[in-house]
């Protein structure tokens, strides 16, 4: 039987980024993610439901992600599913599913820089154009 465990998911933050060390030293991000779908009912009315999904993720990519992001800030992650089962103390079994992240993308203003006036990151064609609108004459290929 095949199978396929892959995420991806937009989201905003609902708490800061917790990290923590292992043993070993490796740095341990754990972070809270709120997904919000809008939808109109048959009524016309419009619904909003929002889904929380706990995300870990490991590395430079968690310390990254404890620099640069706080609760509210917008985000893109790439992942696989994850269940972790364990047992309270009273015997009872229980199981979560949460999300590892292999790729996340910040999605906004970075850390701090809140203010209206925060300069908008270049997309990868505005970069590559000339200041002064350019001239296909000039280009070096």
């Amino acid at each position: 039987m095949a199978s396929f465990n892959k995420v991806i998911l937009v989201g905003n933050l609902t708490k800061d980024p917790e990290v923590r060390y292992t043993s070993s030293g490796t740095t341990v991000g754990n972070m809270r993610l709120a997904v919000t779908e809008h939808y109109k009912k048959q009524t016309g009315e419009m619904q909003e439901t929002t889904c929380f999904v706990d995300v870990e993720v490991w590395g430079r990519q968690a310390e990254t992600c404890s620099e640069y992001l706080k609760k509210g800030s917008s985000l893109l992650l790439e992942g696989k599913l994850k269940l972790d089962e364990w047992e309270t103390s009273e015997g009872e079994k229980r199981s979560k599913l949460r999300v590892r992240a292999d790729r996340v993308q910040f999605l906004g203003s970075p850390r701090g820089d809140r203010s209206s006036g925060g300069s908008k990151p270049a997309s990868s064609d505005e970069s590559a154009m000339p200041a002064d609108g350019g001239d296909d004459d000039n280009l070096p290929f």
